[in-house]
């Protein structure tokens, strides 16, 4: 929610076209779009020896929810917006929902209610 009026000149926020059917704000100093996904979907940043991701991972796998895994350790500039996304924490699972927004460590049940 924002709590003053945007303008095309504000220098924090861009509006970017993710497909012709939708619009999405995003506040780009948190999150790249290159990494909001598509409707329907999730984008998660994780790590290899994660326990918390490998968990959301097999759960999202068994009810049949799509995610991109990107593992911050190994994908140039991820580790740095999963610190924004967090206070300056590398915190993991971190996923980012269609609608720009984000969540860490969140569970099936609020993954399925976001999308």
């Amino acid at each position: 929610m924002v709590s003053r009026p945007l303008n095309s000149s504000d220098p924090l926020l861009s509006i970017l076209a993710l497909s012709d059917a939708r619009r999405i704000l995003l506040d780009m100093t948190t999150i790249d779009a290159t990494y909001v996904p598509e409707a329907g979907t999730i984008t998660m940043f994780s790590t290899g020896w994660c326990g918390y991701c490998a968990r959301l991972k097999q759960q999202l796998t068994k009810d049949g929810i799509a995610y991109t895994d990107i593992n911050i350790e190994e994908t140039p500039g991820t580790a740095e917006i999963v610190e924004q996304v967090n206070n300056g924490n590398q915190t993991v699972p971190t996923v980012i929902f269609p609608d720009g927004s984000s969540a860490t460590n969140p569970s099936l049940a609020e993954v399925k209610s976001r999308l």
